[in-house]
């Protein structure tokens, strides 16, 4: 999810709140201009060649849903040299002056995980 974490954090630590919130999969949310973009490191780290493709931009009952794909090889240390290939979203939930303020990130773990320990087809 290289793009969209590191848009997203960049948004959030950058150009968003000094308090702006990023949680994943139900998570501690890091909080804070130096804490989202580590939050979104981890994974850039592990998938230096990863893409995110934008699926759909919509409303949702919560907010505005960003859906998008993650591909890329986990090539960073200690990484497993496999592919993986998974959707997810974003859900966009408070605003600060027009700019993103909380996001809340969710992914399948489980299909991840498998992806990265080969036992998916």
């Amino acid at each position: 999810m290289r793009r969209l974490l590191l848009l997203t954090a960049l948004a959030l630590a950058l150009g968003g709140c000094a308090g702006g919130r990023l949680a994943i999969n139900g998570g501690e949310p890091s909080v804070g201009r130096e804490a989202i973009p580590e939050a979104a490191r981890g994974f850039m780290v592990a998938f230096p060649n990863m893409m995110i493709a934008l699926d759909s931009l919509r409303e949702g009952p919560e907010g505005i849903e960003y859906h998008g794909t993650l591909t890329g090889t986990n090539t960073g240390p200690g990484g497993t040299g496999r592919s993986a290939r998974m959707g997810g979203f974003e859900t966009w939930t408070a605003w600060d002056g027009g700019r993103i303020a909380e996001l809340i990130g969710r992914f399948d773990a489980g299909y991840y995980r498998r992806q990265l320990d080969g036992d998916t087809p």
